[in-house]
C-alpha cells in the first residue's frame, strides 16, 4: 500500500508530519482539565525522542517503526468505537498510499489480496499533477478552486465482486511550503492557469517538479457507493455505440454482481413475440437466454399460461423464485419450468419483463446457483436500472427494425440508384404540394435500350424431380425395412397393411413422377405412418431402438428423408449466389461507363435486365457509344459467370449444368414503374413484344430441328437485324483474341414463336480459364483499337 513518494512525479515532496496534532496537544497540556492535560502531556513525552514526527518523515519505513505511537497520536481522529464501521486512513491527498487504517479498512484490503494495487479510478498523471497544484493554490494563494471531482477506489471483495468506494479527503492537517524551486505567482499567472487545465506544460512551468513540500497528512474516508457506481457504469455501457449488440456479457454481469453483491450471478435475456405466443433468442451479442437454453424458440405455453403473460404486461410484475426446489414442492403444475432451471444449476432467479409503450419485448433474467440469493427483497434494486435497460432495448429494437427495413429495401424492393433521383423528385413534389391527397405520378423512362441476359440451370425441373424421387425411394425403403422387422417380431394386421401400401408406393415410384406424387406420399407418411411408429407400444426394446434410429435419419424440419433434395437445393442456391455475386461486382464498373438501370433475379439460374438511355441519366450527355460499350461489357460478364460456374462445378453436391443466353433488341422502348407490383415493366402494346420474346426464347429450338438454341459451355446471342450480327461478331472476335471465347461461331435461325418470327442467333463456346478471371473488362474503345491493330 505504501509507495515511495519520491518516485511520484509531481510538484509535491511529501513529508508526513504530525506537527499540527502535536501543536494541538501542547495547547491541551496547558489547559485546566486535568485528565485531558495529563493525556496530552503523556503523548508529548512519548513523542519527544522522535523529532521526525514533527519535522516530517520521508523514509516510509519509519511509519512501521512508529505505528503504535502514530495510532495513539491520531486516536482522537480515529475513535476506537468506530473502527469496525468507518473506512478511514491517514494519507496524502491523491497519493496512492495510506496508513493508520481502521479495522474495516484493513479487512477490505486483506480481502482484496496481496497483489492488489490500489489506484484512483480514471485518474491519470495529468490530473494528479494539476490537482496537487490546486491544493497549493487554495492553501497558499487563497484561491477557492473546486476540485471535488468524484473519485473512486475499485476494490474486489473476498468473493471477487468489485466494490466501488467514493473517496473523501480532509486536508486540515496539511501545510504547503515552497522550496527554492518554487515560482512566485502573480494574479495574472493564476488566471492563466485557471483557463488552461489541459496545458500541462504551463502547470509544470509555474509549479516545477519538487518545488513544494506537503508537510503533514490528510485523512481519507471511503464510503461504499457500489450500487450507485455500478448503475452509473451501466448507463455508460448502454450509451456506447451499438449498445447491447456490442456490450460484452462479462461487463454486464460484473455490473449486476456489484449491484447485487452476488458472486455467481448471471444475466440473460429472452425475447418474446406476444402475437405468436413464442419465446425467441434475442439478437444480442454474448447475452444468452436461460429460459431457452438448448432451443431457438419455444411456445410460451410451455412456461407460462396466456393469462400469466397478460398479467405481467398489465401489472409489470416480476417473476421471482427464491428457492427453485421449494417452488417445485409448492407448485407441482410448474415442475417443467422449475426442472428446466435446475438442469442449469439455477436455484434462485428473477425474471423482469421489459415493457415500453405497452409493447412486451421480453425478460431480463437474473439467476444464481444458490437458493435465497435472489428474492423479493433485493428484486427492488432492479427498479433503479430497469428504466435504462428498457429504453436501451426499445431503442435497439427500433434501430433493428430500421436495419431490417433497409435490408428489405436494398435486397427485395430496391430502387436502383440510377433512377433514384426520379423517385426522389416525385416524392419531394408530393411532400411540398399543398394538396397531399393527390395521386402519386407513375415513373416512366422513354427511349431506353434494353439488354437481357440469363444463365439458366439446364434441366432443373428434371433434376428436381429426380432428387425428389431418390429421397422418396430411400424413405420408402427405410420404412419397409423397419415395418418388416416389426412384423417378424409382432404379427399385427396394421403393420401388414402399411407394408402392403408402402410396397405399392415403391412400385409406383419406379414409373414417371406425377405432379402430386411428392405431396401424396409425404402426407401419407407424416399423417399415417409416423403416428403409428411414434406411439408404437411394445416391450421389445430392439424395435423401439430401430424406430428411434429411423427418426434420427430424417430432416428435423420436414420430418422426411431430405438428402438428394437438399443437395439439389444447396447446389442451386450456391450457383445463384456465386453467379449473382460476380454479376453484381461487374456491375460496379459498368455503371462507371454510363449510369443505367440494372435489375437481377435469381430463379433456376440468374437473369438480368439492363436499360440505358438519356432519360435514365439526363445529367449525363448520352451517346450510342455507351450502348455498344454496355453490350460488350455484358458479353464479357457472361463469360466470367460461365468461368465462375466452371470453377465451382467440381465442388457442388449435385451435378448440374448451365446455359447462357443474351437477347439483343435495338429498338428503344419505354419502361414504367408499376405501382401495384413495385417493379419496372415495359410500357405499351408495341413494347410488350420485347417481353414476349424474353419469356419464350430460352426454351426454343433451332429452326427445323429439335435442338435447343442454348447449350452448356456456350453462349447464345439472339438478334433480329443484320447490323446486330455484325456488331456482336466484332465483340466475339475481340474476346476470341483474349482467349475468352472459342474459335467456332455457329449461326442459325430460331424457330418461329407464337407472335414472334424472324429471330436469328449466334452461338459460341466459352474458353474456361482455370486460374483467375480476366482482370477488368474491355470497353468499346478497346474493341476498336484491338481490331484496328489486328487489321
Amino acid at each position: 500500500m505504501m509507495e515511495d513518494e519520491q518516485n511520484i512525479r509531481g510538484p509535491l515532496i511529501a513529508k508526513i508530519s504530525f506537527h499540527k496534532v502535536l501543536e494541538a496537544l501542547e495547547e491541551i497540556a496547558e489547559s485546566d482539565v486535568d485528565y485531558r492535560s495529563d493525556y496530552a502531556k503523556a503523548l508529548l513525552r512519548h513523542t519527544a525522542p522522535y523529532p521526525e514526527l514533527r519535522d516530517g518523515i520521508t523514509d516510509l519505513s519509519l511509519l512501521d517503526k512508529h505505528e503504535q505511537l502514530i495510532r495513539n497520536l491520531l486516536a482522537d481522529l480515529f475513535p476506537t468505537a468506530l473502527t469496525n464501521n468507518e473506512i478511514k486512513a491517514a494519507a496524502i491527498p491523491f497519493f496512492n498510499f495510506t496508513f493508520n487504517h481502521t479495522a474495516r479498512f484493513k479487512k477490505i484490503l486483506a480481502n482484496a489480496g496481496e497483489d492488489f494495487d490500489m489506484e484512483i479510478r480514471n485518474f491519470d498523471d495529468h490530473q494528479f499533477y494539476v490537482f496537487c497544484c490546486c491544493l497549493i493554490l487554495n492553501d497558499h494563494y487563497g484561491c477557492h478552486l473546486d476540485i471535488s471531482k468524484p473519485l473512486f477506489y475499485d476494490i474486489p471483495d473476498a468473493d471477487g465482486i468489485m466494490k466501488h468506494y467514493r473517496i473523501l479527503y480532509n486536508g486540515d492537517f496539511l501545510d504547503f511550503i515552497p522550496t527554492d524551486k518554487a515560482v512566485s505567482l502573480t494574479p495574472e499567472d493564476i488566471s492563466k492557469l485557471i483557463d488552461n487545465f489541459d496545458n500541462l506544460d504551463l502547470w509544470k512551468e509555474k509549479f516545477p517538479e519538487g518545488s513544494w513540500i506537503s508537510k503533514g497528512f490528510g485523512i481519507v474516508s471511503l464510503f461504499d457507493a457500489t450500487t450507485e457506481s455500478a448503475i452509473s457504469n451501466l448507463k455508460s455501457s448502454l450509451l456506447v455505440s451499438d449498445e447491447l449488440k456490442e456490450v460484452k456479457k462479462a461487463n454486464f454481469e460484473n455490473i449486476f454482481r456489484s449491484i447485487y453483491r452476488i458472486s455467481d450471478l448471471k444475466i440473460g435475456f429472452t425475447e418474446i413475440n406476444v402475437e405468436d405466443n413464442v419465446f425467441k433468442i434475442a439478437p444480442f451479442k454474448d447475452i444468452k437466454s436461460h429460459i431457452l437454453v438448448g432451443n431457438k424458440e419455444m411456445n410460451c405455453g410451455t412456461m407460462f399460461c396466456t393469462s400469466t403473460l397478460q398479467q405481467l404486461i398489465d401489472e409489470r410484475k416480476y417473476i421471482i423464485i427464491s428457492d427453485v426446489e421449494l417452488f417445485i414442492q409448492e407448485h407441482p403444475d410448474d415442475t417443467a419450468f422449475a426442472g428446466h432451471l435446475l438442469s442449469q444449476d439455477i436455484r434462485s432467479c428473477i425474471l423482469a419483463p421489459i415493457i415500453k409503450n405497452e409493447k412486451f419485448y421480453g425478460f431480463i433474467e437474473l439467476v444464481s446457483s444458490r437458493p435465497k440469493e435472489l428474492n423479493s427483497i433485493n428484486a427492488i434494486k432492479l427498479a433503479y436500472v430497469l428504466p435504462f435497460l428498457t429504453d436501451t432495448i426499445e431503442r435497439y429494437y427500433s434501430e433493428l427494425q430500421n436495419e431490417v427495413d433497409a435490408i428489405i429495401q436494398n435486397e427485395y424492393t430496391a430502387i436502383h440508384h440510377s433512377v433514384y433521383w426520379k423517385f426522389r423528385e416525385e416524392a419531394l413534389a408530393h411532400v411540398h404540394s399543398k394538396n397531399n391527397n393527390q395521386a402519386f405520378k407513375e415513373i416512366v423512362f422513354k427511349e431506353v435500350y434494353p439488354l437481357y441476359g440469363q444463365i439458366d440451370v439446364k434441366g432443373s425441373s428434371t433434376a428436381r424431380n429426380d432428387s425428389t424421387e431418390k429421397d422418396l425411394i430411400l424413405q420408402t425403403d427405410k420404412l419397409l425395412g423397419l415395418f418388416r422387422f416389426i412384423f417378424k417380431q409382432e404379427k399385427l394386421p396394421l403393420i401388414e397393411q402399411h407394408i402392403y401400401e408402402l410396397e405399392n408406393i415403391e412400385e409406383g415410384l419406379g414409373k414417371e413422377l406425377k405432379a402430386d406424387t411428392e405431396a401424396t406420399i409425404q402426407n401419407y407418411i407424416i399423417n399415417e405412418v409416423h403416428p403409428v411408429l411414434q406411439h408404437f407400444d411394445s416391450a421389445n426394446s430392439e424395435i423401439h431402438q430401430k424406430i428411434a434410429d429411423y427418426f434420427g435419419t430424417l430432416d428435423s424440419k420436414v420430418k422426411m428423408v431430405y438428402e438428394s433434395r437438399k443437395d439439389f437445393d444447396d447446389t442451386l442456391s450456391i450457383i445463384n449466389k456465386q453467379l449473382a455475386a460476380v454479376l453484381d461486382e461487374k456491375q460496379k464498373e459498368a455503371q462507371a461507363f454510363f449510369p443505367h438501370y440494372y435489375e437481377r433475379f435469381k430463379t433456376d439460374g440468374v437473369e438480368h435486365n439492363l436499360y440505358i438511355g438519356a432519360s435514365i441519366s439526363p445529367k449525363h450527355a448520352y451517346n450510342p457509344l455507351y450502348l455498344n460499350n454496355l453490350r460488350l461489357w455484358q458479353l464479357q460478364a457472361m463469360c466470367e459467370m460461365e468461368n465462375e460456374y466452371y470453377k465451382l462445378k467440381p465442388t457442388l453436391p449435385y451435378e448440374l449444368d448451365v446455359t447462357s443466353l443474351i437477347l439483343v433488341f435495338s429498338t428503344p422502348i419505354s419502361i414504367r414503374f408499376r405501382m401495384d407490383e413495385k417493379r419496372f415493366d415495359v410500357d405499351g402494346t408495341y413494347n410488350a413484344r420485347y417481353e414476349v420474346v424474353k419469356k419464350r426464347i430460352d426454351k426454343s429450338n433451332i429452326k427445323g430441328t429439335n435442338e435447343r438454341i442454348t447449350q452448356k459451355n456456350k453462349i447464345t446471342i439472339v438478334y433480329t437485324q443484320k447490323k446486330e450480327e455484325m456488331e456482336y461478331r466484332r465483340y466475339i472476335q475481340l474476346l476470341q483474341h483474349k482467349n475468352m471465347l472459342g474459335n467456332v461461331i455457329e449461326s442459325f435461325d430460331v424457330e418461329d414463336l407464337q407472335g414472334v418470327t424472324g429471330l436469328k442467333a449466334l452461338r459460341v463456346a466459352v474458353t474456361y480459364n482455370n486460374n483467375q478471371r480476366p482482370e477488368g473488362t474491355y470497353s468499346y474503345d478497346d474493341l476498336l483499337k484491338e481490331l484496328q491493330h489486328k487489321e
